[in-house]
């Protein structure tokens, strides 16, 4: 049974706790500004002197991220426990392919997270090793595009920096690279994910052994199911990108169309 905390907070279950991972988009801001509840909430963990880390879903290394959320005015406090899928997947890249060629599915933005082997960029598909998969092109948000553009090159492997299907930036819904490598695997290619709910963020984020960790987040299908495959707590807000589909069948019925246990559920998240 999921337990709601929005009448006695994060502060009712917190000593039940050592680590916890506080998902960014969605939890801490919604892409335009910070969530202050969420704030407050970050500076009483550090008062009991908690452990937590700001796992996100980010396609890029931590830098551009922590620059993304000092500008939007988080204290440089907080900003060291960042980590994203796309410093996850930057170890891995330089380990095992810095040598080949890679075409890159995604944004200009996100460019920060091949800087140091970008002389490996083809500008043509036919050319590369494998696909960077980090997002969607600019101008091109229709999936259709995406699976005329792979549907000749199933033998390239795909690595993707950022699961997400979906997130919400403010009132406004976009698809996220994981849209496109669901694209790349349903035409029968093969995807390499970096990021939730896949347990290589988890343990190259912080040590986490023997510790009582609550995962905390706005998606289930990541988020959630992350907390679920490693045996964590788990707490959703449900002001994200579940909103509809909560108010309109109930927690208990959305947790169990996605295949997901929800220890706890939260409107934002509030100490």
């Amino acid at each position: 049974m999921t337990k709601n905390l929005d009448l006695n907070g994060l502060r009712s279950i917190v000593d039940n706790y050592d680590l916890f991972y506080i998902d960014l988009w969605g939890v801490i801001h919604n892409g335009l500004k910070l969530n202050a509840y969420a704030i407050q909430t970050l500076h009483q963990l550090k008062n009991l002197k908690k452990e937590f880390v700001l796992l996100t879903n980010a396609p890029r290394p931590n830098l551009p991220v922590q620059t993304f959320l000092s500008n939007m005015g988080m204290d440089k406090l907080f900003q060291k426990n960042v980590f994203t899928s796309g410093e996850a997947a930057l170890k891995f890249l330089k380990l095992n392919h810095k040598k080949e060629y890679f075409f890159h599915v995604g944004p200009p933005k996100d460019n920060d997270l091949f800087k140091d082997f970008v002389d490996n960029k083809k500008d043509k598909i036919s050319e590369a090793d494998y696909l960077l998969c980090t997002g969607l092109f600019e101008n091109e948000d229709d999936l259709i595009y995406y699976k005329k553009l792979f549907e000749n090159y199933l033998n390239k492997k795909m690595i993707c920096t950022n699961p997400d299907l979906i997130v919400d930036k403010g009132d406004k819904r976009e698809l996220c690279a994981g849209s496109v490598a669901m694209v790349f695997e349903k035409l029968g290619g093969k995807v390499i994910y970096f990021g939730k709910p896949y347990a290589e963020v988890y343990n190259l984020s912080i040590e986490n052994k023997n510790k009582r960790v609550l995962a905390i987040g706005d998606n289930l299908n990541t988020d959630i199911k992350g907390a679920n495959l490693l045996n964590y707590d788990s707490l959703l807000i449900s002001n994200g990108i579940h909103k509809n589909e909560i108010n309109e069948k109930g927690i208990n019925e959305i947790s169990k169309q996605y295949e997901t246990i929800v220890n706890y559920i939260q409107s934002d998240l509030r100490w």
